[in-house]
């Protein structure tokens, strides 16, 4: 391992496509892109050409982090799946890091973080003074009560960009035992199921 640990985190839970790189606690570079649809197209092109930027290439990398949701249902899958891709290949760690965390990155005390969930709802959890209460979904005019600032959707804007946050957090976290990444969902995909089942993210 390199004594200056090389990050590369992203993220497509929303409607963006979105990377980050660290060299130690110093951000190289980070580019986001809005989209609705095309992450799948664009993410490892967006992530090669962020790590091309400093001279660097996936073979540099030390750990990976990627944004679990959640959100998108098909950006999540996108971007778990390519974490998990390129962990398995260069034999490198992969952390998976909830949206939730992300905007909370860089805030002590107690909070609660939103996410736009649409429908008027949002993805909730509430950061308390005893421990982090499980994640919800709510409505988005009628949250339940908590102590802090609200982060995120209807709130205050988060210390940090969502693959800046999801990147540091990696840092921080990539030499600890830890599950491979996987989906964080909140409620059930929108679209009708396919005929053919799709494959499963084995955990």
């Amino acid at each position: 391992m390199p004594d200056t640990p090389l990050v590369l985190a992203f993220d497509t839970s929303a409607a963006h496509c979105a990377a980050a790189l660290l060299s130690g606690d110093r951000l190289l570079g980070q580019h986001a892109e809005a989209m609705s649809k095309g992450q799948a197209e664009r993410l490892m092109g967006l992530c090669e050409e962020l790590l091309a930027s400093q001279g660097a290439s996936f073979s540099d990398l030390t750990a990976i982090g990627v944004g679990i949701g959640p959100g998108n249902f098909t950006g999540i899958r996108i971007a778990v799946s390519a974490a998990r891709g390129l962990a398995l290949g260069l034999g490198i760690p992969a952390v998976g890091v909830s949206g939730f965390d992300a905007l909370r990155f860089g805030m002590t005390g107690p909070c609660a973080c939103a996410i736009d969930a649409r429908r008027n709802e949002v993805y909730l959890q509430v950061f308390a003074a005893d421990g982090a209460r499980a994640p919800m979904l709510a409505p988005g005019t009628d949250l339940p009560d908590f102590d802090g600032p609200l982060i995120g959707s209807g709130g205050t804007a988060p210390k940090a960009p969502a693959a800046e946050a999801i990147a540091r957090l990696t840092l921080e976290r990539f030499t600890l035992p830890a599950p491979r990444p996987a989906p964080l969902y909140l409620r059930p995909a929108d679209a009708a199921p396919a005929r053919d089942t799709a494959p499963a993210i084995i955990p």
